[in-house]
């Protein structure tokens, strides 16, 4: 990152972050944008110590009313657990502060009024933190639509797959973050959520490229989950739903969670012209026609893209920052404000109302109407909660046991992912047509004789915790989670290790 300044101005913003794990990661783009990091609050100790080394002239607490008594902040940044979004929100307006939320805004319709009433009555700045809009590849389809080189909105597909099975079992997807503690619980909303709630990624896009918002959806039910999650996990399936726009187009949602992540793969047709992209090479179809010229096109930065792209998440998180502070500092509105970030959220709750009545379509409500919002002032409807992500053991268990749960959630999942890519890949390899891709079946086929000590060693201390709790939802998980490594690691390990070792001479050769 360069000096160059970005606003007209010497006002700088004093921002507190509200979350230390995903609040952490906007550190370095806000040293850019007229922002300092002045205070921080998390319950966990680690992740502050993590935070105070990043910034150590920050005042961090784990205390809420002390982080929010302090007097030295402008704004927070409310980067908290999900279903605490608009109770910490709506605290932090009131205390006084302007206000960036990460997805989504609120848990229930009931708490979105009390949200937008409050960014209301506090004139202060409310911004939803969704950065997939403002990837390089979807800001400049954004101009290009804004320029009418589209036409008008007919139909969209997007997709933001995030299979987060780890993240029911631990705090962060970087190796060297523990396990969720106690060991015998799992994570207090991720374990559960249904992930058609977090819609925003896939959905939010679309808003943002052709200006419109959403209005109705419908969404059947998936039945069908990924081995490994507590059983009934909303996060354990493919979430995909029908939304219609303002315009009457519809676009397919996919959010969800499969055996292949894609985080941002997408179509969208123009009555003129129409997108594609997938992995990253944007194509244009020409023409007006059903035979459209497919042309493959190299998106380009708005100005600043440069610092965008050295701050992590394709430039979402710079531009996040961008526009907020560009607001308080300018009063230019963001393109996030409240009644958006309504509209986003709305349509994930919305959606797990749709696929728990088996498909029916659903009103997304315009929260920008008075009279619409007292329809669901008093709707604290949500979805039913599976399980209790503290109770995954019975009543009674032994601690010093099951203490070891989520450590063996963990390490099972990674080295039988290990076991699993090598062994796929290597029934393939004949058929594999990259020599890299070829060379990576080998290493994880190295890998794999690494890991499998302690793939043994947990699958026995798993297989005895099941023994010992068999019909708990834990033991449930952990069966499922095993199955990963299956039918290898039900011979011997000796076995195992000698048919890598031979499957790896016979593709050298």
């Amino acid at each position: 990152m360069g000096a160059k300044k970005i606003f007209n101005t010497d006002k700088r913003i004093r921002l507190g972050i509200w979350g230390l794990g995903r609040g952490s990661v906007f550190i370095k783009a806000a040293k850019e944008l007229n922002i300092d990091v002045v205070a921080g609050c998390d319950f966990n100790d680690e992740i502050r110590e993590r935070f105070q080394k990043e910034c150590p002239d920050a005042k961090v607490t784990a205390d809420e009313n002390e982080f929010l008594s302090n007097k030295e902040m402008d704004a927070v940044l409310v980067a908290t657990f999900f279903t605490s979004h608009a109770e910490h929100a709506i605290r932090a307006l009131n205390a006084g502060y302007h206000v960036m939320s990460e997805v989504t805004s609120f848990f229930t319709p009931a708490e979105g009024v009390r949200l937008v009433e409050a960014v209301e009555r506090s004139g202060k700045i409310y911004n939803l933190l969704e950065n997939y809009p403002f990837t390089k590849e979807n800001m400049y389809l954004a101009k290009l639509w804004k320029d009418g080189f589209f036409g008008e909105f007919q139909y969209g597909e997007f997709e933001y797959l995030h299979e987060c099975r780890e993240l029911c079992y631990r705090y962060c997807v970087l190796p060297d973050f523990p396990p969720i503690t106690p060991g015998y619980t799992v994570h207090s909303w991720r374990s559960w959520l249904d992930f058609h709630y977090y819609c925003t990624h896939s959905l939010g896009p679309v808003m943002q490229i052709t200006g419109l918002r959403p209005e109705r959806i419908t969404a059947f039910p998936e039945k069908v989950e990924l081995p490994g999650y507590i059983p009934g996990s909303g996060m354990s399936k493919p979430c995909p739903s029908l939304i219609q726009m303002s315009n009457g187009g519809v676009m397919r949602n996919l959010c969800g969670a499969t055996t292949a992540d894609y985080h941002m793969s997408k179509r969208i047709w123009g009555t003129r012209a129409s997108a594609e992209s997938f992995e990253g090479n944007l194509y244009l179809r020409l023409g007006a026609t059903g035979g459209s010229m497919k042309t493959p096109v190299q998106p380009e930065w708005p100005e600043l893209g440069d610092l965008a792209d050295s701050t992590g998440h394709g430039g979402g998180d710079f531009w996040e920052l961008y526009y907020f502070a560009r607001q308080v500092l300018t009063g230019e509105k963001a393109p996030w404000d409240i009644y958006s970030a309504c509209d986003v959220t709305l349509a994930g709750i919305m959606a797990v109302r749709s696929h728990e009545n088996n498909g029916a379509p659903m009103e997304i409500p315009d929260f920008r109407k008075p009279e619409v919002r007292d329809r669901y002032r008093n709707d604290n409807g949500r979805m039913v909660q599976p399980f209790d992500p503290a109770k995954v053991f019975p009543e009674g268990h032994d601690k010093e046991k099951t203490s070891d749960f989520t450590r063996l959630m963990a390490k099972i999942q990674e080295n039988s992912v290990i076991l699993r890519k090598a062994m796929d890949g290597a029934s393939v390899y004949e058929q594999i047509r990259e020599k890299e891709t070829r060379l990576d079946v080998i290493t994880l086929l190295n890998k794999t004789l690494e890991v499998l000590p302690e793939l043994y060693s947990d699958r026995t201390k798993a297989s005895a915790l099941v023994s010992l709790y068999p019909e708990s939802p834990a033991a449930k998980a952990l069966t499922g989670i095993m199955t990963l490594s299956e039918p290898e690691t039900l011979e011997s390990q000796d076995i195992l290790k000698q048919k890598i070792e031979k499957t790896m001479t016979s593709l050298l050769k």
